[in-house]
């Protein structure tokens, strides 16, 4: 993705990286030197929270880590299930089980020790076991850990030989054991919580907290960026909500989400039942995340954050009309605007582009750029509204006069054919990539083209809307460039198949 020049810095990531290391480190020793950290979120590519957070770097977490790379060891769990049913990240559109070769891939390239592989809630899974295989030929140290019955709630079962006792030990030689996965919902704490099991039986003291960017836990419960945190989770059901263990042990108030308050007095109990005590008195306790005080302009964060919430319900309302979404996440959402104190209109390209579509009688697109300014394109016969909307964007930035063309027809029209007589393609309009690859090709003897292809990492940070869907491949190049895209619920047509 293109660095991001086009919006007011809000988020300091060089305060946050050195305060998020010490806290941590701080941690560490407050268990005698070994700390299993379960992080949450995403630890690569966390473009939400650099959206909320303007300033914020999608790497920041794994750039903190690299600060304590001597420190890390990296353990990464996967749900036999998730393994079983090829479970797929909707973000990426690989399953589970690649994407963890990616992670540790990832991991080795920025300097950090991945350690091991655990299989959570093993239960003799074919597709597990191969996989398993697979992970041991590739040199990683692969552990099991099994379905316990009446998980979480058993507490006395589940802390005894029959229930984290039947789990592997995995083997760890650093202080600081990040447990991290694919996705959601894979037995991150789990993990923890039985390694923590067995370093007591073993008589090694070690301790658990857990590394959740958002909600941010000293902000107010319904400060913009909290409210965009509940819209990102809106298909989930999370909740924002004040803790009240903590407010009760500490009269604080600060805030976390329902998930981990609801099962707090749970590991409160396990906690118990391992170590003899908790160390924590309330969720808030066992998070480490120093995020709101890399806050340096909080005007700038409520901004991003609203406009982040406002393209969340865009989101919703697409996923809807194409079957994938529901009802209740888009009242969610209606309901977060609220709060917020923002509808629609606080997001001037909407109405840009959809004026113009009434106009034209055709798909439009509007961006808009950092001064305010609003370029809008329209479809032509050789151009889709987003192409056009991208190519006067670049004129513009590059100065160039709006009825000069960039593209020549000898250029589009042969590849117009390609799509249509050769590829089968039923619609002769240039994707955005095509696009960008012509002007490409243009710009080595146009002096124009040159100049704004020379622009494109301009556009990083900026927000545009369709007034249709737009194609899985034009969403792909907006995001590739950085741009913030929003769509209006409707296709172009009134075909059942769309792409």
């Amino acid at each position: 993705m293109s660095e991001n020049n086009n919006v007011r810095i809000g988020f300091s990531n060089e305060k946050y990286t050195e305060l998020q290391s010490k806290r941590i480190r701080d941690r560490i020793d407050q268990f005698g030197g070994k700390l299993y950290l379960e992080f949450g979120g995403k630890l690569f590519d966390d473009f939400h929270a650099s959206r909320v957070l303007p300033g914020f770097k999608p790497d920041s977490k794994i750039s903190m880590l690299k600060n304590l790379a001597d420190k890390t060891e990296i353990v990464i769990a996967i749900k036999a299930g998730d393994i079983e049913k090829n479970k797929v990240r909707g973000d990426l559109g690989i399953t589970y089980d690649v994407d963890l070769l990616r992670l540790i891939d990832a991991f080795t390239s920025y300097g950090l020790f991945v350690g091991s592989v655990v299989l959570t809630q093993f239960a003799e899974q074919p597709a597990a076991i191969a996989y398993e295989k697979k992970l041991k030929a590739l040199g990683l140290k692969v552990f099991r850990h099994y379905i316990i019955p009446g998980y979480p709630f058993n507490v006395p079962f589940i802390v005894s030989d029959e229930g984290f006792g039947k789990n592997d030990y995995i083997e760890t030689t650093r202080p600081l054991v990040v447990v991290t996965a694919p996705g959601p919902g894979s037995g991150k704490m789990a993990t923890c919580l039985s390694q923590l099991y067995h370093e007591s039986k073993r008589g090694v003291k070690a301790g658990y907290a857990k590394f959740e960017t958002f909600p941010i836990w000293n902000l107010p419960l319904n400060h913009p960026v909290n409210l965009a945190y509940e819209a990102a989770t809106a298909d989930l059901n999370d909740v924002n909500m004040i803790d009240p263990f903590h407010l009760e042990a500490y009269n604080e108030t600060t805030v976390n989400y329902n998930r981990d308050v609801e099962v707090f007095p749970v590991l409160k109990a396990m906690f118990e039942k391992i170590q003899g005590t908790s160390p924590y008195q309330s969720p808030t306790d066992m998070g480490v995340n120093m995020a709101g005080y890399g806050i340096v302009d909080d005007d700038a964060c409520c901004h991003a954050s609203k406009q982040e919430i406002i393209r969340r319900y865009y989101e919703a309302l697409v996923a809807k009309r194409k079957g994938e979404g529901s009802d209740s996440a888009v009242q969610r959402l209606e309901l977060l605007m609220e709060k917020a104190g923002i509808s629609v209109s606080d997001r001037p390209v909407v109405a840009a582009a959809n004026v113009k579509d009434e106009k034209t009688g055709a798909p439009a697109a509007a961006i808009e750029l950092a001064d305010g300014t609003i370029i809008t394109g329209k479809t032509s016969s050789r151009l889709g509204a987003s192409s056009a909307m991208m190519l006067n964007t670049l004129k513009h930035f590059a100065g160039i006069d709006d009825a000069i063309e960039l593209m020549s027809p000898e250029v589009l029209t042969p590849i117009m054919n390609l799509k249509v007589n050769y590829l089968g393609d039923h619609n002769p309009l240039l994707h955005l990539d095509e696009l960008l690859i012509a002007l490409a090709m243009e710009s080595v003897h146009n002096e124009n083209a040159k100049k704004a292809y020379a622009c494109l990492p301009m556009l990083a940070g900026l927000e545009a809307h369709s007034s249709v869907i737009l194609s899985s491949v034009d969403v792909g190049v907006f995001k590739k460039l950085g741009i913030n895209l929003t769509c209006e619920p409707r296709y172009e047509g009134n075909k059942l198949y769309h792409n």
